[in-house]
């Protein structure tokens, strides 16, 4: 598969959605209700070559994996990095945490257990769409830059003294989303609404575990700054704090490509 061709995601006018599945009962409902919609699909018995999912120009992939087998793994890998641009989503029966953390971590956008109900699958489907809209349109913005971190919406990725952090797909949507309101609290809910795409359950702590994680590798690779401050019981806000002594640099608007802070309450 050949690097840079570009990401076929995002267009214009109803939504374009492969899905690879054999259950035909499950198909059937899901077809049914996707046309009464006006939705662009196509139903496929067998999972395709990456570079015809390009040709293919669509927005969102729903697929069992479990049709492949052991190279299922290899299978994600391959359409992650092939199209990086496509939202997916797993549905399958009888996954383990282990299978759906690794599929999740290898570049899939949600995952969900069969048996559920199409209108699921298409409000997680919208979901992945909507957080891949603001990804890709976010590409056109500057680099922020704050204290000794750059964010890269153009790589889905973030950099100290270019080494790079190594973020997880949505530990880089929580960064950048943080990072780009420098100064303000982000309330948890609506931080899950933005990054997770739904609303957030009750008791749901996945904001905070991963505000941790990415606490842990800012602090691993800038351990002089501070980035995310907590507002207990509220939320989260960012801001750059360096060394004792040193001020953050003043924010400035993203036309210049510079220096965008965030700030963090004492946690």
């Amino acid at each position: 598969m050949q690097a840079g061709i570009p990401t076929p995601v995002a267009q214009p006018g109803p939504i374009r959605l492969a899905v690879v599945d054999t259950d035909s009962g499950f198909v059937r409902v899901l077809a049914k209700r996707l046309e009464g919609m006006g939705w662009n699909f196509r139903t496929l018995a067998a999972p395709v070559p990456p570079d015809e999912l390009v040709s293919m120009r669509l927005n969102a992939l729903v697929i069992d994996l479990s049709l492949l087998g052991p190279r299922a793994w290899e299978y994600l890998a391959r359409v992650c990095e092939a199209v990086p641009g496509l939202g997916i989503v797993v549905c399958c029966e009888q996954s383990t945490v282990a299978q759906r953390v690794r599929g999740l971590r290898l570049g899939a956008d949600d995952w969900i257990g069969k048996p559920c109900h199409p209108e699921e699958v298409i409000a997680r489907v919208e979901a992945v769409v909507r957080r891949r809209k603001r990804a890709t349109a976010s590409n056109d913005n500057p680099r922020v830059l704050a204290g000794e971190l750059e964010v890269r919406p153009d790589q889905f990725q973030a950099y100290v003294g270019g080494q790079n952090l190594e973020l997880t797909r949505r530990e880089f949507e929580l960064l950048h989303l943080l990072a780009e309101s420098p100064g303000q609290v982000l309330q948890r809910e609506e931080i899950y609404q933005r990054v997770w795409g739904h609303t957030m359950a009750h008791g749901d702590r996945s904001v905070d575990v991963f505000v941790r994680k990415l606490r842990q590798k800012l602090e691993a690779a800038s351990p002089t700054w501070r980035y995310i401050h907590t507002h207990f019981g509220i939320g989260y806000r960012f801001q750059a704090e360096g060394p004792e002594g040193e001020p953050p640099a003043p924010p400035v608007t993203p036309a210049d490509d510079a220096v965008e802070n965030g700030v963090e309450a004492p946690a």
